[in-house]
């Protein structure tokens, strides 16, 4: 296996070259074509006069172009870092400061957003891939401009950073990952052959490439020498007809997009029988819920639970998913699976020692796939990896074959009248009402109890339901100190770029002012 992801492309231009590598906005790209544009764009960025180590930022919807940025700063020995198109223009300033890149890649609708990042980075390059914009260089014409379409003759090692993903500011201020060739070509290659791809599958990519999931899920299969559908966004008609012309094979979605899949009409009007592997991560889908999944598209989908630090942890498999299984089997569907190769998993309790069997804690993790630390930031870094384990913030358990189970996040767990309640546990039990088509939990301030339960319930189409019922249906399914204390109906619920909650937001408003870190 190659220990870098420059001599990942270098190997795919030479034994698949003839072979498909991207699609993209109507273009179609050989692994030989696209490894050519990709060292064209690492000697253009090199006459620029950026040198090793230097940082290539990225600000873009998906696009096959911000594939070539990434592969050309890393056959040069650069950094890509890829820009949340979705932060406002201050937190995207932030950033930009905290990372200080030498040139920006950017798309036609973000081009004010590059030119505010510009003004405060003087001597910041901008590169359009669009139309011509002041003070920005056309890709294309950029790329016309190289002097050699040959790969840079002082590729990267496996120790250097290829990397910087910023975290989606959950938990407080974004924090940049940094990622080595190394860390991600094992994260790569330990994917592909837990989940079996091959050489022949292709990949739709549509969660945004600015987040970890969809970068490893691509050089997952670039391992392989496969091929990858880059659609702009998500919707279930561009999915289903993508999957139907391009005969996709696999797919990396969030929780509420498979919800979305199977809800939709289009879905009976189009050939997917090319489907063989769908992976859902950020959040777990409730049993309910993957049996819809499953009788929409059959025993297809396998779960990834990681993160934006250690990317691959534990992966529950289709053949584990036991719909119609004993007691044991069922309370599988719950679990996070079993930990990938090479993984080492601990519960630790509150003094950072191992916890008694099946007792919950917080989930550390360990592997040659783990970050390299936070871009200029030590202190967070000694924070978050003690004694080489990576402490992920999430509270679980493991059972007697080694199945994890996260109940909730450590800064989301309720603490009322000196009970522990993990949010999980109500959304789920929320979840089994047939009137409810989505809920969230989170602690709201209480003058008796410290906090309180409330919940945030998205009701199925036509249904009614009140705050009484709702309470009701928890206190039949679970201890009555768990129950939601309020409920709020939605029509929907705020969402981060990989799909999962934001709790964040939710909080903000109750806990604004009251003294408790609501991150």
């Amino acid at each position: 296996m190659e220990t870098t992801l420059a001599a990942l492309i270098e190997r795919n231009a030479r034994l698949h070259g003839g072979r498909l590598a991207v699609v993209s906005n109507g273009r179609r790209y050989t692994h030989l074509e696209h490894a050519r544009r990709i060292w064209k764009l690492a000697r253009v960025l090199g006459a620029l006069g950026l040198a090793r180590g230097d940082r290539v930022a990225i600000l873009s919807q998906n696009r096959s172009e911000i594939l070539e940025a990434f592969g050309a700063a890393e056959c040069a020995g650069m950094i890509s870092t890829p820009f949340n198109w979705r932060l406002s223009v201050q937190e995207l300033v932030r950033v930009a400061l905290d990372c200080r890149p030498s040139v920006l890649f950017f798309d036609g609708g973000n081009a004010e957003t590059a030119r505010e990042l510009a003004a405060v980075l003087p001597g910041l390059a901008l590169v359009t891939f669009d139309a011509a914009v002041n003070g920005a260089v056309e890709y294309e014409a950029l790329l016309a401009g190289a002097e050699s379409d040959a790969p840079p003759v002082a590729p990267p090692g496996p120790d250097d950073i290829a990397n910087i993903i910023y975290t989606s500011g959950t938990t407080g201020v974004p924090k940049g990952v940094q990622w080595s060739h190394g860390a991600l070509m094992h994260a790569a290659g330990t994917i592909a052959c837990q989940a079996g791809e091959r050489p022949t599958d292709r990949l739709a990519v549509v969660m945004p490439l600015f987040h970890i999931g969809a970068r490893i899920e691509w050089l997952a299969l670039q391992a392989m020498g496969g091929s990858v559908i880059v659609l702009p966004s998500f919707t279930p008609e561009s999915f289903f007809e993508t999957v139907a012309s391009e005969r996709v094979t696999m797919a990396h979605l969030a929780p509420v997009m498979v919800n979305m899949l199977v809800d939709h009409p289009a879905r009976e009007r189009h050939d997917l029988s090319s489907m063989r592997d769908i992976h859902y991560g950020s959040a777990p889908v409730p049993e309910a819920n993957l049996r819809r999944a499953v009788a929409a598209f059959g025993p297809i989908f396998t779960q990834l639970y990681g993160m934006t630090e250690h990317i691959i942890s534990s992966m529950l498999l289709p053949y584990q998913q036991e719909l119609e299984g004993d007691e044991v089997a069922r309370r599988r569907l719950r679990s996070a699976g079993q930990p990938y190769p090479g993984v080492g998993i601990r519960i630790l309790d509150d003094r950072g020692e191992d916890a008694a069997p099946g007792a919950i804690g917080e989930v550390a993790v360990r592997s040659a796939s783990m970050m390299s630390g936070y871009f200029g930031n030590p202190q967070a870094t000694a924070d978050a990896i003690r004694g080489g384990w990576l402490l992920t913030g999430d509270l679980g358990s493991v059972d007697e074959d080694g199945f994890l189970y996260i109940v909730d996040r450590k800064k989301d767990m309720v603490i009322s009248g000196g009970e522990n309640i993990y949010c999980r546990e109500v959304e789920e039990t929320l979840l089994l009402h047939p009137a409810i088509h989505d809920a969230a939990v989170i602690g709201v301030p209480d003058a008796k109890w410290g906090e309180a339960v409330k919940a945030f319930v998205i009701l199925q189409d036509g249904a009614q339901l009140s705050q009484s019922e709702v309470i009701a249906h928890c206190r039949l399914h679970m201890a009555s100190y768990k129950r939601p204390q309020s409920v709020d109906f939605v029509a929907q619920l705020p969402r981060l770029p990989h799909g999962k909650v934001d709790k964040k937001a939710l909080r903000a408003p109750y806990w604004s002012g009251a003294g408790r870190n609501v991150g």
